[in-house]
């Protein structure tokens, strides 16, 4: 079977399975199996080896039975760095961008420091905390563009900080982001009091309800429950958040958490509840509000 044929069959196949992106997968999937760049792929000719076949056979029979494709891989493109995935974690997801974005609009444009010299010195005076870290996207992206920061990660599951800690070492060398294992503020424990106020907490929650997880896709409902649910009301573990922040913030600090866009009313309400202003929302690629925040006292 030559490159091109293997391409046809597996998209033929993906999409009769009901696969939203069966040349994309199909293609992403035998560039893993020849360990070849997807543009490298198609500019390759002749025949795959038997056992090539039999591996790529392999992995779209797994997709096709709802496995996601970076967990067959075990990397995603997230911010343009490459993380590694497995199924201890949450797939970074192109909606969680707008997450990063909205973090570095207000490092730059609302955590300026008075008599700073530089925007050097204002970074290496800046504090951030992410809360329900997963594979460590958003504390590595942060980190990555802003490398001054002091960047503390936390996460309830050991697993998904292996993973973190993984990805921080590969893509930050000779960088350094601080993990605490823990549920929330409690993972914090072991810092001094001091050391426990940040400029900016930033989070990507669970806020699936319990009652709608079982109507995500077959894939989503592969990864980590754990990360998704949200509880009864989906705002369960957002309520935690918004209503420890302030004993964790700077006077002027920010909270920024991502949700589903039908929840931001309930967010915004009880963010202004908890003594947040200067309520700010971002949409995501689709339009739609993905990201909410707001800055304490």
């Amino acid at each position: 079977m030559t490159i091109r044929e293997a391409l046809a069959q597996a998209y033929a196949d993906l999409k009769f399975a009901g696969i939203d992106t069966p040349g994309l997968d199909a293609s992403m999937l035998l560039a893993h199996v020849l360990q070849i760049s997807r543009t490298e792929l198609y500019s390759r000719t002749g025949r795959l080896s038997e056992k090539t076949c039999i591996q790529l056979c392999d992995l779209i029979e797994r997709r096709c039975g709802g496995e996601c494709t970076a967990y067959l891989t075990g990397k995603k493109e997230f911010r343009g760095l490459e993380f590694t995935v497995n199924n201890s974690v949450l797939v970074p997801r192109p909606d969680t961008e707008t997450l990063v974005e909205a973090a570095m609009e207000i490092l730059n444009n609302n955590l300026r420091r008075e008599g700073a010299k530089d925007a050097q010195r204002e970074e290496e005076k800046i504090n951030v905390l992410d809360l329900c870290t997963g594979s460590g996207a958003v504390a590595v992206a942060l980190k990555h563009e802003m490398p001054q920061m002091e960047v503390h990660a936390a996460d309830i599951s050991a697993q998904a900080l292996d993973v973190a800690r993984i990805n921080a070492a590969r893509l930050l060398p000779g960088k350094t982001i601080h993990f605490y294992q823990g549920d929330l503020f409690d993972a914090l424990s072991s810092l001094p009091p001091f050391n426990c106020s940040f400029d900016l907490i930033i989070s990507n929650p669970p806020y699936v309800s319990t009652n709608e997880i079982q109507a995500l896709s077959a894939e989503v409902q592969n990864e980590p429950r754990l990360a998704l649910d949200g509880g009864k009301s989906g705002l369960e573990i957002i309520e935690r958040i918004v209503k420890r922040a302030a004993q964790f913030l700077q006077k002027g600090g920010w909270l920024l958490l991502e949700a589903d866009p039908r929840q931001m009313k309930k967010i915004q309400k009880l963010l202004e509840k908890c003594a947040f202003a200067n309520i700010k929302l971002n949409k995501d690629l689709s339009g739609q509000y993905r990201v909410i925040g707001g800055k304490f006292g």
